[in-house]
């Protein structure tokens, strides 16, 4: 097991492990009750983890003593609602859970979000733990206490910060998600090589082969990788006042993608790969990153599989749909772009024609 610790400055919880290793769900009723101790806990998950994975976790949670309550939510970013919390709500509330009760998110990055904002809300707060069950999670979504749903007007524009108590990573989950998960997870992990490593990058490009056939050694060794990255920027940055906005590259373009797409129609890790695409075609425009640097990003997203042209892609409404995202600063589009692989920047206040037409280069 590899264990990555979060210090958080001036928070109500401002320390937490992240657990990552093969078999840690049969460890979980006990590393819970290191950080949570409680008469009950709460799972949230969804229809497609729990013939997998729920009996085996309520078994170690019964084991360590906890009365365990789980809600099943229908599987997929549709069902990322307020309408899908309220129903969480009323499983827990009508259970007489306490504001100890931890709450644990069992599942892939819907789970988790919408898990943490039943956690954030219920009773004001009760302790919450992620155990992410996809790539795509494990490496994003369940580091740096990001929570919330999506609203008919855009993606996560409900939600609240909240960190977990802890997170564990059982990298042999991964082994029963369909390969399109677990490319849709190397989006992120690209993100991260982009943003801030270029060795993370190149262990990427040379472990491709390893990384699809999920060698257990070489997964451990990518989701750790991956999280001292997000990690050490969420320490810096616990609320997304400077730095930590790095970690968007890709989501203003990709969140537009999603929405005008329709979500489900196109995985959330789909579309962070076109907009890294876009990203990277508007920083050429503005003189910031190079063409070689581009034909290197755009290979390495090909390679693992993902894609980087959308044909059927609408230039006029991906373009109006950025416009509800929460990085718009003053009615203008805010950018994360890359200046060279391992180096980003924030950028305000760019024209809208080398938008348009970085939009429309990947169709």
């Amino acid at each position: 097991m590899t264990t990555i610790h979060v210090q958080l400055p001036s928070l109500p919880a401002p320390a937490y492990d992240i657990h990552i290793g093969p078999a840690l769900l049969d460890q979980l009723g006990t590393l819970v009750k290191s950080v949570a101790p409680a008469v009950s806990c709460g799972i949230v998950t969804d229809s497609n983890v729990a013939p997998h994975y729920l009996e085996r976790a309520k078994s170690q949670l019964t084991g360590a003593g906890y009365r365990v309550i789980a809600h099943i939510i229908p599987a997929g970013e549709a069902h990322k609602t307020v309408q899908t919390v309220a129903g969480a709500w009323d499983t827990f509330l009508s259970a007489k859970v306490e504001r100890s009760t931890p709450i644990i998110a069992l599942g892939g990055g819907v789970v988790g979000d919408l898990g943490g904002f039943v956690s954030a809300s219920l009773l004001r707060g009760t302790p919450f733990i992620q155990v992410p069950t996809t790539l795509l999670a494990a490496v994003d979504a369940s580091v740096g206490g990001k929570v919330g749903v999506d609203h008919s007007a855009g993606k996560n524009l409900i939600g609240a910060f909240h960190q977990p108590r802890m997170v564990i990573t059982d990298t042999e989950t991964f082994r029963t998600l369909p390969p399109r998960e677990i490319r849709c997870g190397l989006a992120e992990c690209i993100k991260h090589g982009v943003i801030r490593d270029a060795s993370l990058f190149a262990f990427i490009d040379q472990n491709a082969e390893k990384i699809a056939a999920l060698d257990g050694p070489t997964m451990t060794d990518l989701v750790a990788r991956n999280v001292a990255i997000k990690a050490a920027i969420v320490q810096e940055d616990p609320f997304e006042k400077s730095v930590r906005a790095l970690l968007n590259l890709g989501h203003t373009f990709g969140h537009a993608i999603e929405n005008v797409m329709e979500y489900g129609v196109i995985q959330h890790g789909e579309a962070v790969a076109l907009g890294m695409v876009a990203a990277g075609r508007l920083a050429m425009a503005l003189g910031k990153f190079s063409q070689p640097q581009q034909d290197q990003l755009i290979s390495l997203i090909a390679k693992v599989g993902l894609p980087t042209r959308c044909p059927q892609l609408d230039v006029q409404k991906t373009f109006d749909a950025m416009f509800t995202d929460k990085k718009v600063r003053g009615g203008k589009l805010r950018f994360v772009l890359p200046t060279k692989i391992g180096r980003a920047e924030v950028v305000d206040y760019v024209p809208d024609a080398p938008v348009r037409e970085a939009i429309a280069s990947l169709r």
